[in-house]
Parts: C-alpha cells; sequence; structure tokens
C-alpha cells in the first residue's frame, strides 16, 4: 500500500545537501528505495510503502549527522550509506565523519569514506608494518600518504620514502628516453600528486630538496637501513619475493611502512609469483604485522568502477570453476 509522510526539516541546509544538484542526490536514494522524494512547502514528502518510507528517514537521520559534522552529500557517502542501512548498521556511517587524518591545501578534510578504509587507517596507527591489499580506487595509496603527511607535521618521522618498482614487469628502465629522473617519474607520479595536494607545491618541492622527503624507485631501497622514516611501498603485487623481502627488511627504528597493492592487477610474467601475495601467506602471524583486505565496497571513485570490480571478480570466478570442472574429467 503505498502512503505519503510529511517530514518536517528545520535545517535548510541539510535539505539543500539531500536534494543536491539537480536533485542527483535525493534520486539515488529513490532509486535505491524505491520510493519518491518531493519538496513541498517547505517540507519532504515521502511516498511509497510504510516499510520502504521507513527506511528512508532511517537513512535521513543518519546522513543529517554526516552533514551536521561538517560534510557534504555526494554519491560516494549516500550510496555507501544506503549500503550500511541494508546491512542495518547505518549508524556507522557517523564515525567515518569523527575521523580526519589531514587537510589538503584547499581545506578539504581527509579522512576515510568506508567501514574498510577506518580499519585501514586504524591498522596503520597501530603496527610498524601494515599491508592495504584491494583494487583500485579504494584509497589505499592516497591514505597512507596522508597518514605519512600526519606523522611527519607530528615529527613521529623525520623523513617521508616513497617507492615502487619502478615498470609494471620488472625493473628495466634503459629503453626509456631521458635521465634517470625523466625515465622514473612517469611510475611514481600518483605518488607525486598525493603528496602535491595535501602539502601544496611549495612546501612539496621544499621538502624534496632538503631530502625530507625522498620518492625512488624500488632497486635504489637495497643495501640502505630506514630508521625514523615513514615508508610507502606502492604497486606492491609488481614486486618479486626477493624485493620484498628486501623492502620489509629495510625497516629501522623509528619507522613505520605501509605495502599497498592489488593481487588482482600483477604485471609480472606468469613464471614469476607476485612479493605481495607471497608476504600474505608468510607473514599473517607475525606480530607488529597487519594485513587489511579492501573489497570493492570501499571504492571510493565512480560508482561504475564497482561494478567493473565485480564483474571481473566474476569472470574470473567462472573461468576458474571451468578450469576446475575440466581438471575432474
Amino acid at each position: 500500500m503505498i502512503i505519503q509522510k510529511k517530514i518536517e526539516i528545520e535545517d535548510e541546509v541539510f535539505t539543500r545537501e539531500l536534494f543536491g544538484n539537480f536533485d542527483q542526490n535525493v534520486k539515488i536514494i529513490e532509486d535505491n528505495l524505491n520510493i519518491n522524494i518531493v519538496l513541498r512547502d517547505g517540507n519532504v514528502v515521502l511516498i511509497g510503502t510504510e516499510e520502504n518510507i521507513n527506511l528512508a528517514q532511517r537513512l535521513m537521520k543518519e546522513l543529517n549527522e554526516l552533514v551536521k559534522k561538517g560534510n557534504d552529500l555526494n554519491a560516494q557517502n549516500i550510496s555507501y550509506s544506503i549500503n550500511l542501512l541494508f546491512e542495518g548498521t547505518e549508524e556507522k556511517m557517523k564515525e567515518l565523519a569523527e575521523d580526519i587524518i589531514a587537510f589538503t591545501t584547499k581545506g578539504k578534510a581527509i579522512q576515510p569514506k568506508t567501514l574498510g578504509q577506518k580499519e585501514y587507517i586504524n591498522q596503520i596507527k597501530n603496527n610498524d608494518i601494515t599491508f592495504g591489499i584491494g583494487p583500485a580506487g579504494t584509497g589505499k595509496t592516497y591514505l597512507a600518504v596522508a597518514m605519512a603527511v600526519k606523522a611527519f607535521k607530528r615529527d613521529e618521522v623525520s623523513r617521508i620514502i616513497l617507492t615502487r618498482p619502478a615498470v609494471e614487469a620488472g625493473e628495466t628502465l634503459g629503453f626509456l628516453p631521458g635521465d634517470l629522473k625523466d625515465k622514473v617519474d612517469p611510475y611514481l607520479r600518483p605518488l607525486y600528486d598525493a603528496l602535491f595536494e595535501i602539502l601544496g607545491g611549495e612546501k612539496f618541492n621544499k621538502y624534496m630538496e632538503r631530502g625530507m622527503i625522498e620518492v625512488a624507485p624500488l632497486a635504489f631501497m637495497r643495501g640502505r637501513t630506514l630508521d625514523n622514516a615513514f615508508i610507502i611501498l606502492d604497486e606492491a603485487q609488481n614486486t618479486t619475493p626477493e624485493q620484498m623481502k628486501m623492502f620489509l627488511t629495510r625497516l629501522g627504528f623509528g619507522s613505520k611502512a605501509v605495502v599497498t597493492g592489488d593481487i588482482t592487477q600483477t604485471d609480472l610474467p606468469t613464471s614469476k609469483k607476485s612479493g605481495l601475495l607471497h608476504a600474505q601467506e608468510v607473514l599473517k602471524d607475525v606480530k607488529g604485522i597487519s594485513i587489511v583486505t579492501l573489497t570493492e565496497k570501499d571504492v571510493v571513485r565512480h560508482e561504475l568502477v564497482q561494478r567493473i570490480i565485480k564483474a571481473y571478480e566474476k569472470f574470473e570466478k567462472r573461468r576458474e570453476y571451468k578450469k576446475n570442472v575440466k581438471k575432474k574429467k
């Protein structure tokens, strides 16, 4: 039975955020909860079944809390709130608004946007080595860089070191044009971009010149001991087990390391096992090391990215199933 229910909202800011530009926010709610939401005489009117209207009220209560804490509503946090709503845990959304890591140069708060990201941040805080494993768009690298900047600004570390395999399948750079910096920079660009956004160009260049921020290919880590540093190894799925062991054993006193990667996008030759996959098996029970697995639920890019990841996972499972069936025959 379809009914109507009028909701009085005193906060005009929340009403504006709820609907969004060209009603794009409210359309997400309508599509997911199968209701209609209209603005009538300054009040919000919900039209649908009683069950769906009750769900919408619960959702609006939590979204209102987000807005009160200074957050803007957008497609990502509304969709994620709806997912939590269906799981019956929508009240956990407010926990994310309380955990601000840092601010960008434009004053935008950097904070976890999903519960998976929050767990990732907590593990980085509480462990000397943290592995962040998950698909593209889950914020693995960006959040790690933000945590590194936070530790640096608090004088918990004296430098930030960012590294990654120089090319996707090994570290052969000779065929690329230019000097070593020209060859390596394209592969390190995501790390540069994250630092630039958080610190600003002037500070970033100053810290780079003084050696307080170092961005280098993984091969340059060999033979070093890294004390009082926050070290991030990005794209770790493209390391070999030997490279991974070499990196992890660089950790010195007063240092913290974060290793990020996506084991579904390994570009190593098929004959080589990923160092990230190997480390998962070897280090799973080692005290002081945490392994956090993020999923498509933690993707904070365009919602289409989530659907793409799910489609690939489904395809891979079907292919694996067919392989197993053939083997049994």
